[in-house]
């Protein structure tokens, strides 16, 4: 489950990747300051469908786990409507106020409108990532990881091959990488439904009736799991704001930095998501000994996953550092995350599978409450005190709340694992 989750999820990031790579190509520091901006409004949106993921998954893996196939079908279909509505109310939302944002962030001048324009285009879609989002956990809660990697997949290909037509052939610079993007998350779409509908028969009748109770359902864990998710973006936010005042260049070595590290730390994201359906099915079938063991094999299965890829990030750090053509302080941010910070990814993966094991026994507050007190008590004050000793000082203090909230989130888990 987390190795397909894997490649289909680092797919996902791959294309944020691809598309600062080729606009990296363009050397023009503004633009790479744009897509830095601009990638934090999208991670708020992103994250927002992610929560609302988590709580897709841990319902249709239970009732699936319990055998209640109607129910799954029925809870399935409606989780596609509640989606869609969800991320076009956000998305409108986001168009109202995205000037007031940007502000806030610290985007000025020819930045700010660079990231406007970009934004404009690519918020759009957000109701069609939401969508395909939602269809990926459906596979997922199924069981069926390989087509729903191949969902995510599918969408990177298309990046990979329309992002240098419409930058560079085409001249349309960022808002080609916009369009690609939009593109591409159509294409995701397709694919999702078609693996959701036709292979799987997964979705029921919609029943207008049993919306409410079906919206109460999935809203209960993907309430918390949304505003516990929201708490990574709004934490960057604040990180982007201290980044700012150091220049451009200081702001386009993190967006490199934001966009390597889940494609490098794939499998420690994707492992997450991996541990709810598992950890669901088994709940439903009242397995708790094996509850408490996935908790365990997890934390094993991440460890080894950060190792790897901070060892391959600490060799590769010269190659990743030519490949984006940083220099000056983009280049040491990169060097310094690379060899020393990207340690710390032991902690946050601790603190991922731990809010997966949280959401799917039934506390999801407990979700929220660690990753909120992680993005603020653990990432404001010390990038605060961090950005009194330069941009590194921002980068390092930003990570340090990981280690403390990481720590305390996997105690919690295995108490609350040995209750069951």
């Amino acid at each position: 489950m987390s190795t397909t989750g894997a490649i289909g999820l680092i797919a996902v990031f791959l294309v944020d990747l691809i598309n600062l790579f080729y606009i990296s190509l363009l050397g023009q520091q503004h633009m790479t300051a744009a897509v830095a901006f601009a990638g934090v409004v999208g991670f708020f949106q992103v994250s927002f469908c992610i929560g609302v993921m988590i709580g897709i998954a841990a319902v249709v893996s239970r009732a699936t786990g319990a055998g209640r196939v109607d129910d799954a079908k029925r809870m399935a279909t409606a989780s596609l409507v509640l989606m869609g509505a969800a991320c076009a109310i956000v998305a409108i939302t986001a168009y109202i106020f995205l000037e007031q944002i940007l502000g806030l962030l610290g985007a000025t001048g020819e930045t700010r409108t660079q990231a406007i324009s970009y934004l404009h285009i690519t918020i759009a879609s957000m109701p069609v990532l939401g969508i395909g989002m939602a269809c990926s956990a459906l596979l997922r809660a199924i069981g069926d990881a390989k087509r729903s990697m191949n969902v995510t997949l599918t969408g990177a290909i298309v990046t990979a091959a329309l992002d240098p037509i419409l930058i560079f052939v085409l001249h349309l610079n960022l808002v080609g990488a916009a369009i690609t993007m939009v593109i591409a998350r159509l294409v995701v779409l397709a694919v999702a439904l078609h693996g959701v509908h036709r292979a799987h028969q997964l979705l029921g009748k919609f029943e207008p009736a049993k919306l409410r109770a079906d919206t109460g359902a999935i809203g209960q864990v993907s309430g918390p799991s949304i505003l516990a998710n929201l708490a990574t973006p709004f934490g960057l936010a604040f990180v982007t704001s201290f980044m700012a005042p150091f220049g451009a260049r200081a702001v386009a070595g993190m967006a490199t930095i934001d966009r390597l590290t889940p494609v490098a730390f794939g499998l420690v994201y994707a492992l997450s998501g991996a541990v709810g359906p598992i950890i669901g099915q088994n709940l439903g079938a009242g397995r708790f000994d094996r509850v408490r063991q996935t908790l365990k094999d997890s934390l094993l299965f991440m460890t080894i996953a950060v190792a790897s890829a901070w060892l391959i990030l600490a060799l590769g750090q010269n190659f990743i550092i030519r490949a984006f053509s940083a220099e000056g302080i983009t280049a040491e941010l990169i060097s310094l995350f690379c060899s020393l910070l990207a340690a710390s990814f032991f902690f946050v993966g601790a603190l991922f599978v731990s809010n997966a094991a949280f959401n799917n026994l039934g506390r999801p507050l407990y979700s929220m409450g660690f990753n909120w007190a992680r993005a603020t008590l653990g990432t404001i004050p010390f990038a605060y005190v961090g950005s009194h000793y330069g941009a590194i000082g921002v980068l390092v203090g930003s990570s340090i709340g990981a280690v403390i909230f990481g720590s305390l989130a996997t105690w919690v888990a295995f108490r609350l694992t040995a209750r069951q």
